[in-house]
């Protein structure tokens, strides 16, 4: 009995080994998320933007496996922050000073402004979109550093994922200070809310403004950045008489509740600290309920949306006050922008989307009310957010982001002193590398000068 015991055993030990060597192990689980704008290069920077602004919300019934998320509403300030990438990116490669011999590559996704497709998002620039089979599913990442995302809350859950595998994150956008010590991966090109709340209740105090009201978006940004202006707030000796939240994709109504709390206040001034994607809805509902005779006093991530800056919304708006990012010039912007268009890749319905949006056109026969697109128009004729190039302030931000990873790359091919003792092939870079050479990185040309303070966390 014992005997037909062990000979049982090992036919299922030897069924089990010969089974492992000819199973896939690793095999991904529904349909992968692929890049919106994509090149291949010896080293790969990722780039994650809210190039859409809506992003679809599905039912959850937990019977039926939920239906993708389906981003729409292209958004121009945020094409062009890729755009942008994608331009540093090419001006490294044509450099014959700055990493030589070496092309960078790019992936970008459509963080959508959300934290549930900035995690779809974070999962393909880790993980790729290739099916894997092997006895392990570890893998190198698919690129070296990232760029993005354009909000606090968005870059949070990325660097939730790519913190473990020491990957650089470089935010053009994302000010909120909780991010300052909580993850030595990250790095920003803008400076943290901790500095600009103190601002802000620096300026209120100014003006000899003692009772203010409040409103902030319901997220990472808002929250913490409310918070410090409150207690700064405190301690100059103004009174706040309300703080209320907004949030785009929280309750129908609530929107409406709270400029309604606004309008009942008594006091005449607004502090809104309102992340770009809310301060959209906040307007219009304060447009609807003639919300007027208010000082607004905005943060910086809508103080200066031209979108903003219209008749419409004139009678809410004028005389608004904040603290604007430094803008600055990027010489070769303005002819790089003007040159996309869907025949650089015809299969790309991003080009498309942004083509017909610019146009008011389709590219599908039989829509009501549009033209057809040619491809042919003529992208010079069009002044919009995309291709004004007279303020760039984040844009500004990600060309430097580009710049620093680059340069933290380059100085590692350096080799012999005390920074770098060894040296490292293209082939060896590893992000972890990457990260602490992005510690030290500095540039300057003429028209910037980066120092590796202004990437403190």
């Amino acid at each position: 009995m014992l005997d037909r015991f062990c000979a049982m055993l090992l036919f299922v030990i030897f069924v089990g080994a010969f089974g492992a060597e000819n199973t896939e192990y690793c095999e991904m689980l529904g349909d992968p998320v692929f890049p919106l704008l994509s090149k291949d290069g010896d080293i790969t920077i990722g780039g994650a933007f809210s190039i859409h602004s809506q992003i679809s919300k599905t039912s959850l019934s937990f019977t039926d496996v939920p239906e993708a998320l389906t981003c729409s509403r292209i958004d121009l300030r945020e094409f062009r922050f890729a755009q942008t990438m994608i331009f540093a990116i090419q001006e490294i490669n044509n450099s014959s000073s700055l990493l030589p011999n070496i092309s960078i590559g790019y992936k970008i996704f459509d963080s959508c402004g959300s934290t549930l497709t900035s995690t779809q998002a974070v999962m393909g620039l880790l993980n790729g979109q290739e099916r894997t089979s092997g006895k392990t599913c570890s893998s190198r990442s698919s690129v070296h550093a990232i760029i993005g995302a354009s909000d606090s809350s968005s870059t949070i859950v990325m660097l939730q994922s790519s913190g473990i595998f020491q990957i650089p994150v470089i935010s053009h956008f994302a000010t909120c200070a909780c991010l300052s010590k909580e993850y030595p991966s990250f790095f920003r090109t803008i400076p943290s809310d901790y500095y600009q709340s103190r601002a802000l209740a620096k300026l209120v105090k100014h003006f000899g403004w003692k009772w203010v009201g409040a409103v902030r978006s319901d997220n990472d940004y808002g929250n913490n950045g409310m918070a410090t202006f409150i207690t700064a707030a405190h301690q100059e000796g103004v009174c706040i008489e309300y703080s209320e939240a907004i949030s785009s994709t929280g309750p129908s109504g609530n929107v409406a509740k709270v400029v309604r709390v606004i309008k009942s206040g008594t006091a005449r001034v607004l502090v809104a600290f309102i992340a770009q994607g809310d301060i959209d809805i906040l307007v219009e509902e304060a447009l609807k309920q003639n919300l007027t005779g208010l000082q607004w006093v905005g943060s910086e991530s809508w103080i200066t949306a031209g979108r903003l800056a219209t008749k419409r919304y004139s009678g809410i708006l004028t005389g608004t006050l904040g603290f604007a990012i430094r803008k600055t010039k990027i010489t070769g912007l303005k002819g790089f922008l003007l040159q996309v268009n869907p025949g650089q890749d015809s299969h790309n319905n991003l080009l498309r989307e942004f083509w017909e949006a610019t146009f008011g056109c389709s590219f599908q026969s039989g829509i009501h009310g549009q033209t057809l697109c040619s491809g042919s128009e003529i992208l010079e004729d069009i002044n919009n957010t995309f291709t004004d190039v007279s303020e760039l302030r984040i844009s500004s931000n990600v060309y430097k982001a580009v710049y620093a990873v680059a340069h933290a790359m380059h100085n590692m091919l350096k080799c012999g002193d005390a920074m770098n003792p060894q040296c490292i092939w293209k082939d060896d870079f590893e992000p972890k590398q990457i990260l602490q050479s992005v510690r030290h990185a500095h540039w300057s040309t003429g028209q910037m000068k980066i120092t590796a303070s202004v990437f403190q966390r």
